[in-house]
């Protein structure tokens, strides 16, 4: 299993540079911005997958905690939703950078 996702890293790794490869310069002049624009995509992309996996480890943790004693239900959610809150903040941050950086682009 660890070597297939070692594999799958290598792999995803080459396809991302090789674009690099095909549109390399002399050096002289040229648009200098496709790291920005990277930079960009990676920010929301990389927020937006731990956000995912957050919500869900906390959604998950939480069902199974009602179900559990329902009797802790209302002190649960109450947690829940300031768990929730706190997650998607750290989305609306990559956000924010996204935005930061395509003002770099534009």
């Amino acid at each position: 299993m660890t070597r297939h996702l070692g594999k799958l890293a290598l792999y995803t790794l080459f396809f991302a540079l090789l674009p690099l490869a095909a549109f390399a310069q002399d050096g002289a002049g040229g648009n200098s911005s496709w790291g920005y624009a990277v930079g960009a995509g990676l920010a929301v992309g990389l927020a937006g997958l731990g956000c995912g996996i957050g919500q869900g480890l906390t959604a998950g943790n939480t069902t199974a905690g009602i179900a559990r004693n329902p009797g802790a239900a209302g002190a649960m959610f109450t947690n829940f939703i300031l768990g929730m809150v706190l997650i998607e903040s750290i989305a609306i941050y990559g956000l924010l950078i996204a935005f930061l950086l395509y003002g770099k682009i534009a």
